[in-house]
């Protein structure tokens, strides 16, 4: 028995059915600094290069409960021990993948240790209809399990089994299962599949796998009614626990991977049925919600506590429930929100390892979501998920370079493309590098007493004065043959904009009348401004559409909660005219906008965020951009991708109010 692993079993408590209470809980502390050796290549495994066989030492299973300070501990010292490598695999089928990956990873154990596999299978929007069936994209590729069991079959084991966690009836986990793909290819494998949960079926039947056993140890802990599965405990007892997680986005915890997928092992005994308690492993959020649905203003440092509370409570659930392995599905990874937006990943890979933190710390870079400016901004510093930066601080793993091996290893040698959509309301969707660029600024001249006629020629002497923005790029950041010019006046009364258009085609209904709102103006050649009155709150915002033939449409938008709301009745107080050559393909819009709304904003030195964009065209149609969202598909509808609109003090004094 290796240094290591004397420690491990001489923290060792077990639990005797005969015994008339329980051992105390440990406190809510990391247990003391103890003098761990670095791994040699005598610990790897010689076939996988994982890391070695760990002695865990004494069980910690008993007769209905399982020792959680005990494996708090023991996994505390295994992660700190194991510095192996991260295996990251590129290319092929999800089948390939799952079966090099696991080849590469696993460490070889005697045929009869039993396996279990628990990729995410209940994490998933719902049962739909039509081309998104609500499971693709949300749940782990059966295809890759199928790989993984192929691959410890292979190698001679025959206890293989299939779980996740499930939070719906029984009759549902049926359907699911079938749904899914799950049904069908464990029965091909001949391999069991189950439910890991309290529903009347799996608990009571059979082995009963899904019996809840109480961890005790949990009493100074975020989650001291955890209970867990029967099926989960003895695995972690005396056989291998495999982690199969989807690498996605998640609209809450950031991303979804190994700490994340913890949360579908849990069970609360906080009422019955234990696994509809679930969702208490994120109790916080609910007061955030329902300010929210009352219409109350962004509390984001209260979505932020809520996060972070949920960040502490599923580490000391993954302090439990540590894996043995994990081995992570991108094939293709999701970026989006884990639910109903869905942005997949360029390439195909996977990402595997011994160290599930590692695993998770790299699969959040190949998601973009680890040291990212943007996320920081948003949730109030954290750069990357609070669940992987408090999973590292317990179990004092360095973050910062994991060692990564693999034929995949190049794709992180360039900063990764993110896609979030938060609960919060926020969005990140930025290419590599686009989190350091500075948000572009356009400057508003003051109207210092001329006047702007407003009638389409661009030809008052105030015009002189505005420095123009001119862009030919598309929502993408990609440059086209497309030009914009765009120039601002302003003073106390309103906010004067002149938009030259080069290429136009000018594809209009000249039919539809120019005095009223012209509703999905958008569907048309037309030009958009997108302000932000207060620069605190950027996702209040307005947004004014303009043809190039005098039609509009102004909305008002507020993108502050989960879902977004708008106001179409809202007027901008709008005048508007214009003039256009189509034999030279160009066209000029004037527009003075007096919404106080708007109005009040305009003082000198004020910064408003603001958007300005285009749709040129029919077939192909051209969106085109000030600012890039840089989006997959067009979306202009992004204010964290917002430029500045800068007004400018007068050249002389005029009154103008400060």
């Amino acid at each position: 028995m290796s240094k290591i692993a004397k420690l491990a079993a001489a923290a060792v408590v077990v639990v005797c059915a005969c015994r008339a209470k329980p051992p105390p809980g440990p406190t809510d502390a990391a247990p003391a600094p103890v003098a761990l050796r670095a791994p040699s290549a005598a610990d790897a495994d010689v076939v996988t290069g994982a890391s070695g066989t760990y002695d865990a030492g004494p069980a910690v299973l008993a007769t209905g409960s399982v020792d959680g300070a005990a494996l708090r501990e023991r996994h505390r010292a295994r992660l700190a021990w194991d510095h192996s490598a991260v295996t990251l695999v590129q290319g092929g089928t999800a089948l390939a993948l799952g079966r090099r990956l696991c080849e590469a990873s696993v460490p070889v154990r005697a045929a009869d240790v039993p396996i279990l596999l628990k990729p995410n299978i209940g994490g998933f929007e719902w049962f739909k209809s039509g081309a998104d069936d609500g499971l693709k994209g949300r749940l782990t590729d059966p295809e890759f399990v199928r790989g993984v069991i192929r691959c410890l079959k292979a190698r001679g084991h025959t206890r293989i089994t299939v779980a996740d966690g499930w939070g719906a009836t029984h009759a549902d986990w049926v359907r699911l299962a079938k749904a899914s793909g799950y049904e069908a290819m464990t029965r091909d494998e001949g391999v069991q599949l189950v439910a890991m949960d309290d529903d009347g079926v799996f608990d009571v039947e059979g082995d009963t796998p899904g019996k809840p056993l109480r961890v005790t140890g949990m009493e100074h802990t975020r989650a001291p009614t955890l209970l867990i599965p029967k099926i989960l405990a003895e695995h972690l007892d005396h056989g291998m626990f495999i982690s199969l997680p989807k690498i996605k986005a998640h609209r809450f915890g950031v991303f979804s991977m190994a700490i994340k997928g913890t949360q579908g092992t849990v069970m609360l005994s906080d009422a019955s049925p234990a696994f509809h308690q679930k969702w208490r492993m994120h109790r916080e959020l609910g007061a955030w919600i329902e300010a929210k649905k009352k219409g109350a203003a962004d509390d984001r440092a209260g979505y932020v506590r809520s996060l972070e509370a949920f960040a502490e409570r599923i580490v000391d659930v993954f302090e439990v429930n540590t894996p043995d392995v994990v081995l992570a599905e991108g094939a293709p990874a999701m970026g989006g929100d884990g639910f109903a937006k869905q942005v997949p990943s360029a390439e195909s890979f996977a990402v595997g390892g011994t160290n599930a933190v590692l695993v998770d710390r790299v699969g959040a870079a190949l998601l973009g979501l680890w040291d990212n400016r943007d996320l920081a901004r948003e949730l109030g510093g954290h750069a990357t998920s609070p669940l992987l930066e408090v999973a590292g601080r317990r179990f004092a793993i360095d973050l910062t370079s994991p060692l990564i091996e693999g034929d995949g290893k190049a794709l992180l040698d360039r900063p990764r493309r993110a896609d979030l959509d938060a609960m919060a309301g926020f969005s990140i969707h930025s290419a590599p590098g686009a989190s350091t660029d500075p948000s572009p600024v356009a400057h508003a001249a003051a109207l210092a007493g001329d006047a702007i006629a407003v009638d389409g020629k661009g030809d008052d002497a105030a015009w002189a004065r505005a420095a123009a923005v001119t862009w030919d790029t598309d929502f993408a950041g990609r440059d086209t043959a497309i030009v914009t010019h765009a120039r601002f006046v302003w003073d106390k009364d309103a906010l004067y904009m002149r938009i030259d258009n080069e290429g136009a085609g000018l594809h209009v209904d000249a039919r539809r009348p120019i005095g009223v709102e012209r509703a999905k103006l958008y569907e048309e050649d037309c030009d958009e401004l997108f302000i932000a009155p207060d620069p605190k709150q950027p996702r209040r915002y307005f947004e004014i559409e303009l043809g190039p033939m005098g039609h509009f449409l102004d909305v008002a938008l507020d993108r502050t909660g989960p879902r977004a709301r708008s106001d179409v009745a809202w007027s901008s107080d709008l005048r508007v005219a214009t003039s256009s050559d189509p034999g030279a393909g160009t066209s000029t819009i004037e527009a003075r906008i007096a919404a106080r709304e708007i109005t009040a904003a305009l003082k000198v030195g004020a910064a408003l965020p603001m958007g300005l964009f285009r749709m040129e065209g029919k077939m192909p149609r051209s969106y085109l951009a000030w600012s890039p969202p840089r989006t997959t598909k067009p979306d202009f509808h992004r204010p964290e991708a917002f430029g500045i609109l800068m007004l400018d003090e007068p050249a002389a004094s005029t009154g103008a109010e400060r």
